[in-house]
């Protein structure tokens, strides 16, 4: 089932003009993102219809939680891909991560692209859907995210979950 769901985020966000360019040659770990939630301001949740807002992404990051996060063994390394949280970023102010209980990390995300039709579309030119670790060593995965409007959710993923075939 994950993996019919991971297919269809990935038609829907292809059909949006969100491409996935998934080349494991350019897998890098991003690192922090120097975000800080102590000084910001929720935004505005007047919707656009662009799916920029926590009040329009919500719903549907909501749904398809199950979904947030997808492991994928490849040319010898764990590949742990964001692409559902990332296909929806335009609603957040950040997403937290953290491996196997690690301290959390902040995932670099790419800038939404306001002045453009498709606000979400991922240009993947300095930021990949995905995060690089030695084979085998993904064993479970907690990501909070954080909404635009400074609500919060949480899912912790086990790496059975979330392994695609």
């Amino acid at each position: 089932m994950f993996h019919i769901i991971l297919r269809l985020t990935m038609i829907l966000g292809v059909g949006l003009g969100l491409g996935f360019g998934l080349g494991a040659d350019r897998a890098t770990a991003q690192g922090l993102a120097g975000s800080s939630t102590s000084d910001w301001q929720p935004e505005p949740q007047t919707p656009t219809g662009k799916f920029t807002t926590a009040t329009e992404v919500k719903p549907i990051l909501t749904a398809t939680k199950s979904a947030w996060l997808a492991l994928r063994e490849y040319d010898g390394k764990d590949l742990l891909y964001f692409t559902q949280l990332l296909a929806w970023r335009c609603g957040l102010h950040e997403i937290q991560f953290a491996v196997n209980g690690a301290a959390p990390q902040l995932l670099e995300i790419e800038a939404c692209h306001t002045d453009t039709a498709q606000p979400n579309a991922m240009k993947m030119d300095s930021h990949l859907p995905y995060l690089s670790y030695d084979l085998g060593s993904v064993n479970h995965v907690t990501v909070t995210v954080i909404y635009d409007d400074a609500s919060t959710d949480s899912a912790e993923f086990s790496r059975k979950d979330i392994l695609m075939p």
